[in-house]
């Protein structure tokens, strides 16, 4: 398997931002590599143990990520545990494979997650090991990956809301504007894009129906927070930090 995109150094970050490598096919590296890096973490990839050596060599990483799938997985995972002497590993695998894993995990060094994956529970699992080592947890999104603007946290997976530590109990219309907001953060939307986004095409709602919408969200989203959703008189909606011009 060629290299992938991925096998470079990831840049820069700031001093909360863990560094993660995630080694293994492309089909499974892909899909967890994305999701991680919308979870605010550093990652690069590798799909071949050459590549993994050259990152493993030239960079310390908070966790290694490894697919059981990939040819010398093990010896990977030892090869970290020697350069870096603390990183942990999460290992993707069979549930077959497990037996292999047994001295691994009674170390404590290591953690797994059963195929087929579910990112949830991996973004839950890389939190607990990054947590038991020390490592600071992402700067923008404290849990699954989603829909994020500052501590603003939407998770298409569970369908959970957050606005920093406090989630939002919200109802579907509810969630699907706020969704909507998020998606074209920092853009005002009025209510005719606000109807067909919410309720469809052949869903069109009054003005009342959606001015009424917006202040049910904008009690639940901004109750005990500075204000993130605001009102453009005349214009429609939008979602962002600063101050909103008017309410309703």
């Amino acid at each position: 398997m060629h290299l992938t995109s991925r096998e470079k150094f990831p840049p820069a970050g700031g001093d909360r931002q863990a560094s993660l490598l995630v080694l293994g096919p492309a089909a499974t590296s892909e899909k967890v590599l994305e999701s991680l890096e919308l979870a605010g973490y550093q990652v690069a990839g590798a799909g071949t143990r050459a590549g993994a050596l050259v990152l493993l060599a030239a960079q310390r990483f908070d966790l290694l990520i490894i697919d059981t799938l990939m040819p010398d997985a093990h010896e990977l995972a030892g090869y970290q545990r020697l350069a870096d002497g603390s990183a942990p590993v999460l290992f993707l695998t069979e549930s077959t494979s497990l037996d292999g894993l047994c001295p691994w995990l009674s170390l404590g060094v290591a953690d797994y997650v059963l195929k087929p994956l579910r990112m949830p529970e991996i973004l839950a699992r890389v939190q607990v090991l990054l947590h038991d080592r020390g490592a600071g947890r992402p700067e923008r999104a404290p849990r699954h990956a989603g829909l994020i603007l500052g501590d603003l946290v939407l998770n298409d997976a569970t369908c959970q809301v957050w606005r920093g530590p406090r989630e939002l109990s919200l109802s579907p219309t509810e969630y699907r504007l706020l969704r909507c907001l998020l998606l074209h953060s920092g853009q005002v939307l009025s209510k005719e894009q606000i109807s067909r986004n919410v309720w469809g095409e052949d869903g069109a709602r009054t003005e009342n129906t959606i001015e009424s919408l917006i202040s049910r969200l904008r009690r639940k989203v901004d109750r005990e927070a500075p204000p993130l959703i605001h009102t453009r008189k005349g214009f429609g909606y939008w979602l962002g930090p600063g101050e909103g011009v008017g309410s309703q």
